[in-house]
């Protein structure tokens, strides 16, 4: 007599799959044009074509931000492509359990490639509570209510303003750049100069966050008086001295964006040179600008700036001045049981998923995405090592 008791149910996740990305591209003004750009060489070798040369290419995205969210090839997807994102809310098992309940379909990081020839803006992502109110208020310029803490790992040599400078930096500044201290006024400047370190971290920043708004909301015309006087006496000094690295710096922002509050606000910064291969991180509220170079960068999913300088786009003064930690600074593995974004930066090769036998070509340019609990091996071939980048879940996180 045969068994009624009918067989269980095979409920057991299907073998993951190695998913080949198509991934946008960001043609904001201040990025690299054509072949000199890192983003253009990537985009066009993945997609075997050429980069227009008179076309800025600023970043490549990696993920499932839905402001330029990635693709599947359909060779890949084996059914026709679609966002990444919507093959993983049909697949969530290809998150792991723990990144799917918390995230959902998402992937809870966007992975990027930068490629900067023109300083981007003075700016500072929010924290989360701060995210939700701007974005409940302003959905239209904060368009998620997702904070952005973020690293930047160098591929060329990257400069960039982050974090203010030391108390003893900023009294010389005030000392030295008159221009600046006629902008803060005699009260803040003499606050700044007057306190002490051992004062006390609050009173240091109130000190510099009372200064540091005062310049910002300075009114366009008395700083594009200010600016025009700086600029001349920078000219007529370079002529008997030599500048410093910051003064030349302020010089040539001067020449991007004229009459800009964000030239004098640089006298602020850390101004920071990273060679290839070293990283900085920038949390929630902390003051940045890159300035040149090009940048492997990994973010929580955000799209969230509040800009206040440097830029031709909306400023959030008041916002930024507001929201700023005023910490003052020196600058200076992952697992693979969470999914994972590769990034072929050059050479070519053979990428191989758990113990199949046949591997998947790679060559520079390819984005890949790697479900949880998938064993990945590369192999290089051709004249050249293979670079590979990877962006995941570290597991420490729900630790």
């Amino acid at each position: 007599m045969a068994d009624p008791t009918p067989p269980e149910e095979d409920t057991s996740p299907s073998p993951p799959r190695l998913l080949r990305l198509r991934c946008a591209v960001q043609h904001y003004e201040w990025g690299r044009r054509g072949e000199a750009s890192l983003v253009a060489r990537l985009s066009s070798a993945a997609a075997d074509d050429d980069p227009d040369t008179a076309r800025p290419y600023a970043e490549l995205w990696m993920g499932t931000h839905p402001s330029a969210p990635s693709s599947l090839l359909a060779a890949a997807a084996n059914d026709g492509g679609g966002l990444l994102r919507d093959w993983l809310s049909r697949n969530p098992a290809a998150l792991g359990p723990a990144v799917a309940a918390r995230w959902g379909g998402d992937l809870p990081f966007l992975f990027k490639v930068l490629s900067v020839a023109k300083a981007l803006s003075i700016q500072a992502h929010p924290d989360k509570d701060l995210a939700e109110v701007l974005h409940a208020l302003r959905p239209a310029t904060y368009k998620d209510g997702n904070h952005k803490p973020e690293m930047a790992i160098a591929v060329t040599e990257f400069r960039v303003l982050c974090g203010f400078a030391g108390i003893q930096e900023l009294k010389d500044v005030l000392r030295t750049v008159p221009e600046v201290e006629d902008l803060v006024g005699p009260e803040d400047a003499a606050k700044l100069l007057s306190v002490k370190e051992y004062h006390g971290v609050n009173e240091v920043k109130s000190c510099l966050r009372s200064a540091f708004t005062k310049l910002m909301t300075a009114s366009k015309e008395t700083v594009s008086e200010a600016i025009t006087k700086l600029i001349f006496r920078l000219n007529a000094e370079s002529k008997v001295r030599t500048l410093t690295e910051k003064e030349n710096l302020v010089l040539s922002l001067e020449k991007q964006y004229p009459e800009d509050v964000g030239v004098l606000s640089a006298f602020f910064f850390n101004y920071i040179k990273l060679s290839p291969g070293e990283a900085l991180y920038i949390g929630a509220n902390e003051p940045h600008a890159y300035l040149s170079g090009e940048c492997i960068e990994c973010m929580a999913t955000s799209d969230n700036v509040v800009r206040a300088g440097l830029t031709p786009k909306y400023r959030d003064v008041q916002t930024l001045c507001s929201m700023l930690t005023y910490k003052q600074k020196s600058c200076g593995g992952f697992l693979y049981s969470r999914p994972s974004v590769y990034l072929v930066m050059a050479g070519e090769g053979e990428i191989q998923v758990d113990s199949m036998s046949n591997g998947a070509k790679s060559k520079q340019g390819d984005v890949f995405f790697v479900p949880a609990y998938t064993e990945v091996k590369f192999s290089a071939s051709g004249p050249e090592c293979m670079q590979l980048y990877r962006a995941g879940v570290n597991s420490r996180f729900f630790s």
